[in-house]
């Protein structure tokens, strides 16, 4: 198991690396960050002193090793536009995210996962049907269609809640609200598939031909075999909290993370988003790494491929 989690830590390693590069030589590319803070009005003088002050005079691969070698060192650069340590910012930014983000992912498990079971318990009823239409729906729907349709309605007509901001409960009520929605509609639906998938097994016309009531049998057999789907689904959705509420923060004003990638994109303050970029790749590949040791301790038969292979 310990060698599998390590190939897998390996790998893990190598799509950091992967993605910080492919953002590194796409944030050049996209803009002069001199232009941007210092406007295209201000003297050539000055442009040339801020891209010498930061490093981008150099052609790109200097920039490109000197960052790698920055990062080694614990060194996450800084603001561009104060100066302001920028793996800071980006801490300063986490509890806010984690605010809406957390709760979110709770309402996903408690809204989809019974959803899902629930629907497919019920198949081809008309609440298997409505179930999966609304899934549907709620996937498809995009964040930012949604946050606004639930300001107009809660908070423009019915004055119930505020629209945006921060500091208090209510507002985080909407925000949480618009994450959790399509989250909860797909893993309602790969839940319903997968003890579709299950119910239908051998094993489970055993059970039922060896007594046991049908609520042991879904117990017993069907949700511990169909775990290992939902587990993925909910393990990436997890990793993918963090990146999925940069439309929610900017639509609420939700001073989290996903707000300060936008604004410092915007500005391109360049190292402000490769450290934000950076703790999100590392997020998900940790939910990634999670999800492989719970399926090492949910399904025997890895552990045993696993140590036969010497992976």
């Amino acid at each position: 198991m310990l060698a599998y989690l390590a190939s897998r830590g390996l790998r893990s390693l190598l799509t950091i690396f992967l993605v910080l590069s492919f953002a590194f030589v796409i944030l050049r590319m996209s803009g002069d960050p001199a232009l941007i803070i210092l406007s295209p009005d201000a003297p050539p003088e000055a442009i040339e002193a801020f891209r010498k002050s930061w490093g981008l005079d150099v052609p790109l691969w200097q920039q490109f090793v000197g960052y790698f070698v920055s990062l080694a060192q614990g060194n996450f650069g800084e603001s561009m536009r104060d100066g302001t340590p920028a793996m800071q910012l980006v801490i300063d930014a986490i509890p806010a995210t984690l605010a809406i983000a957390l709760p979110a992912f709770l309402l996903h498990l408690l809204i989809g996962i019974p959803t899902g079971i629930f629907a497919a318990l019920h198949r081809d009823s008309f609440v298997d049907r409505a179930v999966m239409s609304l899934s549907v729906a709620g996937h498809c729907l995009p964040s930012f269609v949604l946050g606004l349709v639930l300001v107009l309605v809660f908070s423009v007509s019915l004055g119930w809640l505020p629209s945006g901001g921060y500091g208090t409960p209510g507002h985080a009520v909407l925000p949480i609200l618009t994450l959790s929605v399509g989250g909860a509609a797909v893993l309602a639906r790969f839940t319903r598939s997968a003890m579709l998938e299950v119910l239908g097994q051998p094993y489970i016309r055993a059970a039922c031909a060896k007594g046991l009531t049908w609520r042991q049998v879904v117990i017993r057999h069907a949700l511990p075999n169909a775990a290992m789907p939902m587990i993925t689904i909910a393990g990436l959705m997890l990793g993918g909290l963090v990146a999925g509420a940069v439309i929610v923060e900017s639509v609420f004003s939700w001073p989290g993370i996903g707000r300060l990638i936008v604004s410092a994109v915007s500005n391109r303050d360049l190292s402000v988003v490769q450290a934000a970029l950076l703790l999100i790749t590392i997020t998900m590949v940790l939910s990634n790494l999670i999800v492989d040791a719970v399926y090492c301790l949910v399904d025997p038969r890895l552990r045993s491929a696993s140590s036969k292979a010497g992976v």
